[in-house]
């Protein structure tokens, strides 16, 4: 049975850092294609960013320069440091495996808020 299980979201104030992790269990993780979407309130889920097998990276323009996705095969591990966060970053974010299925985390909460 796949499992992925995120972690790490929370609130935290404009311009902090916040590092998501997603914990992948049943499938061949460095097989997979890993990506980050996220979810604001009232709006349809979007894509943050996303990694590849081989570790090519992709990024949303809005999280451009501030967030980083990287992946750590031994641990079936992807992360995402997301620094400078703005408000309009606030969403649920959920953790998504691809090969030849596609698979979703359950999701963690980022709020950015003073």
């Amino acid at each position: 049975q796949v499992q992925l299980v995120e972690s790490g979201g929370g609130l935290v104030q404009p311009g902090g850092s916040l590092r998501l992790s997603c914990v992948a269990s049943g499938l061949t993780f460095s097989r997979y294609s890993m990506s980050w979407y996220r979810q604001p309130p009232g709006k349809e889920r979007e894509l943050v960013a996303r990694i590849s097998a081989a570790g090519n990276t992709n990024y949303a323009d809005s999280v451009l320069g501030r967030f980083t996705i990287s992946r750590a095969n031994a641990k079936n591990t992807v992360y995402l440091q997301m620094n400078s966060l703005k408000p309009e970053d606030t969403a649920m974010y959920y953790c998504s495996a691809n090969w030849l299925s596609t698979y979703w985390g359950q999701g963690t909460q980022v709020t950015v808020s003073s």
